[in-house]
């Protein structure tokens, strides 16, 4: 049990694994590239060009595919050996070799237009550049650096397809665990919701967040991994309809939890606006039994999430497993308050996607213990599988830019320019290692695309480099000269960076600068003024790469949020309107795609505000409008998924079916929406948004003795209502003007 209880914790912590093996390929790849090397009696320069050369052919590959990567990969090496040729031979040329420097940059940068392939042979043309101004390359030294090369890349192939391999059906599973255990998390931070005190109310209210971000995140990296990971588009289809039903399902029951611990209903903001105020819990008779009930019933729920139902286990798992599901049926209820209910009513839903997952993850179950109620989730199950389409969709187009708009145009002429005020403040501060602020400014372009997240990204790695060197200091000291010591503090180092990579910015600045200072240590030619210099060629880098994206061709962080704001909104709309229309009768679309597609959009526009949420920001003010729109937006984006969701269960289930009514209360929001977008896109338009009656007196109908709401489920009700509410509540934020209600 502890063993699984550890499994689960890292699937948790390391979606997929992809840190763990990121870090272990890398780490493999050096060391065997230094086996090899030591074998054959290379010198420490050699081992140092072999170390490096073989970790930029390991993590320069981003291809999913094996065969690509063996192809992009082998295109490489010859695309290192020119690049070290050059450098050699351009070594005593300051200025030609200078220039070559920067047109290498111009071009590396520019690839990334073409794909990862493009990305990864102009990263590896740049790495082993710097690898030949770090050891000092010579004409007459190539024959012998060409073998390291070779070497490094043969080391870099193994490790990646022998030593530490990697299939997308593979990763695919191990997120598939890691979306299971997120999962299982989120249902206990829910459950300490339940028990929180006054006083842990809003630490656990915290907790919960996370949890769903996190699930949210898993899930999104599922999304991307379908294609390659699943042997036809059936399945592919089958997978994703049932990730995005337990995580509407489990956060949708987070919310009814606040709900019933207030005693009121609870704004579905508070689950996605950090610091917002918990709900306290009102009083409610009867409720205190109930929530007993509740509290086994979740714990019940998180055993389903990480246990599989046995054939033949009788009492055990099945039972609770039943009990659950039948809380989806009105007469299994327990006596409660309506808001408890409601919870108990969640937890059914959230224990048929479980089922869901389980059947589309794991094959047919067993069925010899199924309860009545039981039997009829895996019908509806049944029925909703045998509508999914397996057709191909056509994949759409995306705007177009030519010349300079293009954005690896632009970030191409910025490095360059950075680069070229890096290399003439480098030579002032040090003739020999100059390179240090071209690396930096060459990095702190990387995955960016604002001012501002420049500016964030070489403040973070200032800090880490100041760190490092500190840290560096220490272990140069420790190690002295003993070279595989050194070397093996190195691989821990590294191990170290990438792991951390993808976490915290800062804290891979710190390794990659410790680890620089064992290399230096290496190579004879450690001192405490080159960690010095260290410090100051990076704060140069940075202040260069600053520098040119605020003057060249700049994009400022505001135009670049707008920009991605508009997308939101027009994803958000798109999602919305296809959901709508179905649930109103119109034909079926790719609901889910369309709802994936507005989480990427999101999820862009989440990190693109960084700079402004960022805790060093001055401007207090901006920071909590930014942290609020992007909120309210996760919100939309909540109702939205569920309204897709609940719209593609129209053909497999007869208590929810088409109202045509629904297209009126549709067409506001869509109004309202496109009206925002068009004041963010420009702030002189005049369109307002509208204000006006509830959606469920939208859907009052004119003919005497006709239910008020037909076959329209109340929760579709409230999705519509929310989402209406949520989207008027963007207009204040973002300086929206508000027309008069129509009369």
């Amino acid at each position: 049990m502890n063993t699984a209880r550890l499994r689960d914790r890292v699937a948790a912590s390391d979606p997929g694994l992809l840190r763990l093996a990121a870090g272990l390929r890398t780490v493999g790849a050096i060391a065997l590239t230094l086996a090899v090397l030591g074998l054959l009696k290379a010198d420490v320069p050699h081992l140092v060009a072999g170390a490096i050369a073989a970790m930029v052919a390991t993590f320069a590959i981003r291809e999913k595919q094996r065969v690509p990567q063996a192809v992009t990969l082998a295109l490489g090496l010859p695309v290192a050996l020119a690049s070290l040729s050059l450098g050699a031979l351009l070594s005593s040329r300051v200025v030609a070799g200078d220039l070559f420097f920067v047109a290498l940059i111009f071009c590396a940068v520019y690839g990334r237009r073409f794909g990862d392939r493009g990305t990864a042979l102009g990263l590896i043309g740049f790495q082993v550049y710097f690898v030949s101004l770090f050891v000092g390359a010579t004409v007459s030294g190539l024959p012998e650096l060409y073998g390291v090369l070779g070497v490094a890349f043969l080391c870099s192939a193994a490790a990646r397809f022998l030593l530490v391999p990697e299939t997308p059906a593979g990763l695919l599973e191990r997120l598939r665990e890691a979306f299971r255990a997120r999962l299982a998390q989120l249902v206990s931070a829910q459950l300490q919701l339940l028990d929180a005190g006054p006083e842990e109310i809003d630490e656990a209210l915290k907790d919960v967040r996370e949890g769903t971000a996190r699930l949210h995140e898993t899930a999104l990296m599922i999304q991307g991994r379908l294609e390659e990971g699943t042997s036809d588009a059936a399945a592919a289809r089958l997978v994703q309809r049932r990730v995005a039903d337990a995580e509407i399902a489990a956060e949708r029951l987070g919310l009814l939890l606040l709900s019933a611990r207030s005693a009121e209903r609870a704004d579905t903001l508070t689950l996605h606006l950090p610091g917002a105020p918990a709900p306290r819990a009102g009083r409610m008779a009867g409720r205190d039994e109930a929530m007993a009930r509740v509290r086994r019933d979740l714990e019940a729920l998180r055993l389903l999430v990480l246990r599989p139902v046995a054939a033949g286990s009788g009492t055990a798992l099945s039972q609770v497993r039943n009990r659950l599901l039948g809380y989806r049926e009105e007469e299994n209820l327990p006596p409660a308050p309506p808001s408890v209910q409601d919870v108990f009513r969640g937890v059914g839903e959230a224990a048929r996607a479980v089922l869901g997952l389980r059947i589309a993850l794991d094959g047919p179950q067993d069925e010899s213990d199924d309860s009545p109620a039981t039997a009829r989730s895996r019908e509806e199950l049944d029925a909703e599988d045998a509508v999914i389409d397996a057709g191909d969709e056509d994949a759409g187009t995306q705007e177009e830019f030519t010349g300079l708009r293009r954005p690896t145009t632009r970030a191409a002429v910025q490095v360059a320019v950075g680069s070229s005020l890096a290399i003439v403040g480098g030579e002032f501060l040090s003739s020999q290692r100059w390179y240090w602020a071209v690396l930096t400014c060459w990095i702190v372009f990387m995955n960016t695309a604002s001012t501002g997240e420049i500016l964030v990204k070489g403040y973070r790695r200032l800090v880490g480099t100041v760190l490092g060197v500190l840290a560096g200091i220490v272990l140069a000291g420790a190690v002295g000269q003993h070279t595989w010591t050194a070397f093996a503090l190195v691989l821990v180092l590294v191990f170290a960076m990438f792991y951390t990579a993808p976490l915290s910015y800062t804290l891979m600045s710190f390794f990659v600068t410790a680890a620089l200072g064992l290399l230096y240590t290496l190579l004879h030619t450690y001192s405490l003024s080159v960690l010095v210099l260290r410090v100051e060629e990076t704060a140069l880098g940075a202040a260069c790469g600053v520098i040119a994206a605020a003057f060249v061709l700049p994009v400022r962080t505001d135009r670049r949020t707008n920009d991605l704001l508009v997308t939101v909104l027009e994803r958000l709309d798109e999602v919305t309107e296809a959901a709508v229309d179905q649930l109103s009768g119109g034909s079926p679309v790719e609901l889910l795609d369309q709802a994936r597609d507005l989480d990427q959009a999101l999820a862009d526009l989440r990190a693109a505000t960084q700079p402004l949420t960022h805790p060093i920001t001055p401007l207090r003010a901006r920071r909590d409008t930014a942290r609020y729109v992007v909120a309210l937006l996760e919100t939309c984006a909540y109702h939205a998924r569920s309204l897709a969701a609940t719209a593609e269960l129209l053909s497999t289930h007869p208590s929810i079916a088409a109202d045509p009514r629904l297209r009126r209360a549709g067409r506001r929001i869509g109004d309202n929406i496109a009206a925002i977008a068009a004041h963010v896109a420009d702030a002189r338009s005049t369109d307002r948004v509208e204000t006006g009656p509830s959606i469920a007196s939208l859907l009052d109908t004119e003919v005497p003795g006709t239910p008020r709401f037909g076959r329209v489920t109340d929760r579709v009700l409230r999705h519509v209502q929310r989402l209406d509410e949520t989207v008027m509540g963007l207009a204040r934020p973002l300086h929206v003007p508000v027309a008069a209600p129509k009369r």
